[in-house]
């Protein structure tokens, strides 16, 4: 009898031994996935939902093999939800040691300078990776920049990060407006530099361009910027096609070659440095300018250069052909 308990209890330790060494190896051994994978854990799955979709991605054999294994040797770290890379041949140890590290894969999304909310949206809603429906922003309530996003991420919620760096910043550059500035608020702020970040693509013309519109705004003359015209017709878009006689004498709040002032809104979202410009513009007389045919612009303080100016440039249009 004491013999066949020794061979019993060997038998039992053989086995607990077999056990501990299948359920070790098959924790911390490679795994035979030849290449990086990227794994998305969905917000709100559980640890058996995480575990099949493993499972069913090839990424581990089985998923209740990993679940059990996962109990005896998975710590007490949480699996976070977000976009995860697994390199290839990664253990079920390795595996979960990443679920539960957080280090997401982020995904980045571009808002260039000037791009109205229209486009902004349009760029939003085709960005694979990010879900759920929003509308169009209010014109010039994005801070243009590139924005981080996780997959499974809800448009919303990068849209409200976007909205946020636009108020963030916005109060700061306010804090260190001059008085040379002509605007009232944050708000008009927004609405000029949305303004100088059409008339200009050259970074350092927008001083430049914002000390004609404050000068203009400053003594009541017209702003007569056709981007301001276009804006009700296209909301921000290209017009495709020269500006109409009609379109240039209407009286709508936009048009600011027929009324004075800043227009009702912004027409695009304005860059940091265009609000930036419109808060601490360049000292100058000038009133007018034109475009010099190398992507800047020609200034002048009167109307008769101005004219000068502009012939020249109808001249070069000419000879280019454009005219």
């Amino acid at each position: 009898m004491k013999k066949a308990a020794l061979l019993l209890g060997a038998v039992v330790v053989l086995l607990m031994a077999g056990a501990g060494v299948w359920l070790a190896s098959g924790w911390y051994g490679s795994s035979t996935v030849s290449e990086d994978s990227g794994f998305v854990v969905p917000q709100g799955a559980s640890g058996t939902a995480i575990a099949q979709k493993l499972e069913e991605e090839g990424l581990i054999l089985s998923a209740d093999a990993f679940l059990l294994r996962a109990r005896i040797f998975g710590g007490s770290g949480t699996i976070k939800a977000g976009e995860y890379s697994i390199p290839a041949q990664a253990s079920s140890a390795e595996i979960m040691d990443i679920l539960q590290s957080g280090e997401v894969v982020l995904n980045f999304v571009t808002i260039p300078e000037g791009l109205p909310s229209i486009l902004v949206h349009e760029r939003l809603m085709a960005v694979e990776g990010l879900v759920g429906e929003i509308p169009v922003p209010d014109e010039g309530s994005i801070l243009p920049d590139t924005y981080d996003f996780q997959t499974g991420e809800e448009r919303s919620a990068v849209v409200a990060r976007m909205q946020a760096a636009m108020d963030d910043y916005l109060a700061e550059a306010w804090s260190k407006r001059t008085d040379k500035s002509v605007v009232k608020s944050p708000e008009e702020a927004l609405i000029l530099a949305s303004i100088v970040e059409k008339e200009t693509a050259q970074a350092d013309e927008r001083p430049m361009v914002a000390g004609v519109m404050t000068n203009r705004v400053r003594i009541g003359m017209m702003l007569g910027a056709d981007a301001t015209t276009i804006y009700p017709i296209t909301k921000g878009k290209p017009l495709g096609r020269r500006i109409r006689v009609s379109e240039l004498r209407s009286t709508n709040p936009y048009n600011t070659r027929a009324v004075a002032g800043l227009p009702p809104g912004p027409i695009t979202n304005p860059g940091r440095e265009s609000i930036a410009a419109v808060l601490d513009p360049a000292e100058t007389k000038a009133l007018y300018y034109v475009a010099d045919g190398s992507g800047g612009h020609v200034f002048a303080e009167t109307l008769e250069e101005h004219n000068r100016n502009a012939a020249k440039w109808r001249q070069l249009r000419r000879e280019r052909g454009e005219m």
